[in-house]
């Protein structure tokens, strides 16, 4: 069965670090034997970050404007035809500092429309002087920006510490929490960090694997609190990344079209956009869905090649666990504890 490819987003402003990270993760997948591929954007019209990327590692670039903005469309087609042609096992995007991150995920989202892959996390580094300094003058587009960085992470490195001090860093920290509670902080110097160490912090945006192994039996019903990947990783701590910027599902059944457009329309208020290709089991046809703004559309499609049924939702700390689940009772894979249906009798 075919696997999702990982995404990576990594967010900052010119010269918090980002790059120097970047060149740190290529190393570590390089040196597991893993195929690193990248997605680079600037500003500018040429690529000066670009040229420290070694060039046996795939690049595609985007310049001349910001991902998130006049370019924005364009990063789902680049994603996918730099995963067609290079075949990557995973790929990591450096956006320009003045990206928006939210917008980000939801270009990298679309293209797992018609694509397998795993949008894993959204990495943001922050220099510690820079953001000391913006946070208290409070004030300026630049300073909100720097919040949205921060909010929409799931993996803080809060870098160059060695440039404050001890006190300025406790300031710092206090700041970080305040507009992310949930993102793990990591200090570094020159991003000096355990790869390991950052990559398992780094399950902030999780997609739910399909597939991974087959059951012994071919049962791929779940049981209350179960996770596919329960299967394969016993002691995964998937609770501990459970608040999300974007959560993508990949449906096995079809579902009743009634009761997932209630399911739509209980959305949280945390879920800000969802989007994706659904399969109704009482009616003869695929539908295309989109949600934004307390609305929904659907509009019947017949997609052309191998496409997946889908749901992808965008948002700000929401709960994938709670969705996930609503979702599997729809599919009717999520069933109730054996053990526990015999405590209660």
């Amino acid at each position: 069965m075919e696997q999702a490819i990982p995404v990576y987003i990594l967010s900052g402003f010119l010269g918090s670090g980002k790059t120097t990270l970047l060149q740190r993760l290529l190393e570590h997948w390089k040196g597991q034997g893993l195929r690193p591929a990248v997605v680079m954007n600037e500003l500018g019209e040429v690529n000066l970050d670009g040229l420290l990327v070694e060039q046996s590692v795939p690049m595609a670039e985007l310049l001349g404007g910001c991902i998130c903005c006049s370019i924005r469309g364009d990063l789902s087609t680049e994603l996918a035809t730099l995963i067609k042609k290079e075949s990557p096992d995973v790929v990591v995007i450096e956006a320009t500092g003045a990206a928006n991150p939210l917008e980000i995920v939801d270009g990298v989202t679309e293209t797992s429309l018609y694509l397998k892959v795993e949008l894993k996390s959204l990495i943001t580094v922050v220099d510690a002087g820079h953001l000391l300094e913006l946070h208290r003058a409070q004030q300026g587009a630049t300073y909100r920006l720097m919040q949205e960085q921060i909010r929409c992470a799931s993996v803080l490195i809060l870098n160059k510490i060695d440039r404050v001090t001890e006190e300025e860093k406790e300031e710092v920290l206090t700041v970080l929490r305040k507009w992310n509670a949930y993102a793990a902080v990591m200090p570094a110097v020159r991003c000096e960090l355990e790869s390991e160490e950052l990559l398992s912090q780094a399950g902030g945006i999780r997609l739910e694997a399909e597939d991974l192994t087959d059951d012994a039996e071919g049962d791929d019903t779940l049981h209350e609190g179960e996770t596919e990947s329960d299967r394969t990783s016993p002691g995964a701590t998937h609770a501990l990344h459970d608040h999300v910027m974007a959560y993508t599902h990949y449906f096995k059944n079809t579902v009743n079209s009634e009761e997932f457009e209630q399911f739509v329309k209980d959305l949280p208020r945390d879920v800000y956009r969802a989007k994706g290709i659904v399969e109704f089991n009482d009616t003869s046809s695929r539908y295309l869905f989109q949600y934004a703004y307390r609305e929904a559309d659907y509009m019947k499609i017949t997609p052309q090649g191998d496409v997946p049924n889908v749901a992808v939702f965008i948002g700000e700390h929401f709960s994938s666990g709670e969705l996930r689940d609503k979702l599997l009772r729809l599919e009717k894979r999520l069933l109730a504890r054996p053990n526990a249906v015999r405590r209660s009798l």
